[in-house]
């Protein structure tokens, strides 16, 4: 059987589900009443949208007492979401990423950071070796596995079979790499759980203290 490409599309093509869909994004899990309100749709629509998306798998759903969350069905779906934004800028218009100056700076995208820090990121952990690129996947080095684990963190727990360690990640605002996988979630909780920045209450913006930024790049040795 050919896969279905068509009715994917379609099913990603909605307005309202689009919307909910990137909703998602920022890797949270949100019931069918705030997904409605992000697609400013009512009730019954957003569920009757729900479960397409749950059909077609780009969803699942957890229940917590009585009620339902709703999150993207994995890394996967948010990979694919992110290149189709960056495909639809390249054909709308020349200006790239959102709107919001702080979403440029820096955002969540699934479960790893994305935006400008995120890019500086990618670059300073290639100039140190780190990191290895090869264009279409990357692979962490042995001097980057002793500086990960100098850092604290554990690469026999982050390292799965079902994701890789770590993978270059097309940025939607600045269409340069930065760190998915694994690692790049380490990275990002890693930073939440040293203060350094904080997730916005509403948007999908990583927010960085003053202080917080300097220890960051300097961690890293970001330029």
């Amino acid at each position: 059987m050919e896969p279905d490409i068509a009715s994917l599309a379609a099913m990603i093509a909605d307005p309202s589900r689009a919307k909910m869909l990137t909703a998602l994004l920022g890797g949270r899990a949100l019931t069918a009443t705030e997904l409605a309100l992000e697609a400013d749709i009512t009730a019954q629509t957003a569920s009757n949208h729900l479960a397409k998306l749950l059909e077609k798998e780009l969803l699942v759903v957890r229940k917590q007492g009585r009620h339902k969350y709703f999150q993207l069905a994995g890394e996967h779906i948010a990979r694919l979401l992110e290149n189709l934004m960056v495909l639809s800028h390249n054909i709308t218009s020349i200006k790239t990423g959102p709107n919001d100056p702080s979403l440029k700076v820096s955002r969540v995208c699934y479960d790893h950071m994305a935006g400008e820090v995120a890019v500086a990121l990618y670059d300073a952990l290639l100039k140190q070796g780190f990191i290895l690129d090869n264009i279409d996947h990357c692979t962490l080095s042995p001097a980057g596995e002793r500086f990960f684990t100098s850092l604290g963190a554990d690469l026999t727990t982050i390292t799965t079979k079902s994701r890789p360690i770590c993978r270059p990640c097309l940025d939607w605002s600045e269409r340069r790499s930065h760190l998915a996988g694994t690692l790049g979630q380490w990275i990002l909780n890693d930073a939440l759980q040293k203060g350094w920045a904080e997730r916005d209450l509403v948007t999908r913006a990583i927010h960085f203290s003053p202080r917080g930024k300097r220890a960051f790049f300097n961690c890293y040795a970001i330029l």
